[in-house]
């Protein structure tokens, strides 16, 4: 059957096309997609066209943060038509080495949906009509939307962070960057039961919707950069760091910041910084990476389903999928936008 599509063939060239979707198989679902967002990694692949040494080497179909409909199903499968369901992109090989040891997040066979890592790239959701296993659907709860459905995924990435970083009772919180991660950072440090979260941005929109997720205190870093050397005396002041922003000021605020035996968590992505060693050492900082998900993303969802985590704040706009260029535009402006999504 036909399908209507956005593919991403080069740099800025993003079009909406129509494709075509099979019949699902054994262990199948067709599912009518309902909502998708933009995430930051398919904005850097339409404005850069990749990010690091992830580049797009053929057309792609970006997306993967989704929510749809059950149509139909194949053999073997419970789930009903009409079942309202999250999309999990991630499809660990089961068969590897890092798989066998419950690493499932560092597979050597990684399948993502959406992402440029391979070649051929893994095609991803930004389309009408999709067919996935169903083992990669999460039913979603009635009381919630499709398009706070479609917010499981960055959820997921933020509750894996949470992990990272270990008991958050009584914890003061910095969270740096308030785009989409950094906000459901901040709603999933405040879940957890961290006594004060201070974020950090640079623009006014991004911050008011920190606040809505939770945060006790923002501050506008490019008008009250003194603000933050408040927390620098004593050795610093926060027991623990999301550092959401990749901005090499923000992670060196941080270290300033942080009290000794901290915690700093980077979220966010980016090349090579200079940082400084000497602080880090003095310090004796505990730094952890964090990427992805795994059994966070079923936690997202009963999450989301039961709106003790209530993603609406982030959710800016919506725009038909035949808009995708549009949509994508609007992504790229933080004054205004957060969490810009493709509807169905």
């Amino acid at each position: 059957m036909p399908t209507r599509l956005a593919r991403l063939y080069q740099k800025g060239d993003l079009r909406v096309e129509t494709g075509t979707v099979l019949a699902p198989g054994p262990g199948e679902v067709l599912l009518k997609m309902a909502a998708a967002g933009i995430c930051g990694s398919d904005l850097h692949y339409y404005q850069d066209g990749g990010f690091g040494p992830i580049r797009v080497r053929e057309p792609i179909i970006p997306g993967h943060e989704a929510s749809g409909t059950v149509k139909s199903a194949g053999e073997g499968v419970d789930l009903k038509p009409g079942t309202l369901v999250a999309v999990n992109p991630s499809q660990p090989c089961g068969l590897c080495e890092y798989c066998g040891k419950g690493l499932p997040i560092h597979c050597l066979d990684m399948h993502f949906m959406g992402s440029a890592m391979r070649l051929p790239h893994e095609q991803g959701m930004f389309r009408e009509w999709l067919v996935v296993p169903a083992s990669q659907c999460f039913e979603v709860g009635a009381a919630a939307t499709a398009s706070e459905a479609a917010c499981s995924e960055p959820l997921a990435v933020c509750l894996h962070a949470a992990s990272r970083a270990g008991e958050f009772a009584g914890k003061r919180v910095l969270v740096t960057g308030a785009g989409p991660i950094g906000c459901l950072m901040v709603a999933a440090a405040r879940y957890h039961g961290a006594a004060e979260i201070i974020v950090t941005d640079l623009a006014d929109a991004a911050l008011k919707r920190a606040e809505a997720m939770g945060a006790s205190r923002t501050i506008n870093v490019s008008r009250e950069a003194a603000a933050l050397a408040e927390f620098e005396t004593g050795k610093g002041y926060f027991d623990l760091v999301f550092e959401c922003s990749a901005a090499a000021p923000a992670i060196r605020s941080a270290i300033a910041a942080i009290r000794p035996r901290g915690t700093i968590v980077q979220v966010g992505v980016t090349g090579e910084i200079p940082i400084p060693l000497n602080a880090i050492v003095g310090k004796e900082l505990h730094i952890h990476g964090t990427q992805r998900f795994h059994e966070e993303f079923a936690a997202a969802v009963e999450l989301i389903s039961s709106r003790e985590i209530d993603v609406r704040p982030i959710i800016s706009h919506s725009l038909p999928l035949e808009e995708a260029t549009a949509a994508f535009t609007l992504a790229g402006d933080r004054t205004v936008a957060c969490k810009v999504q493709l509807t169905f």
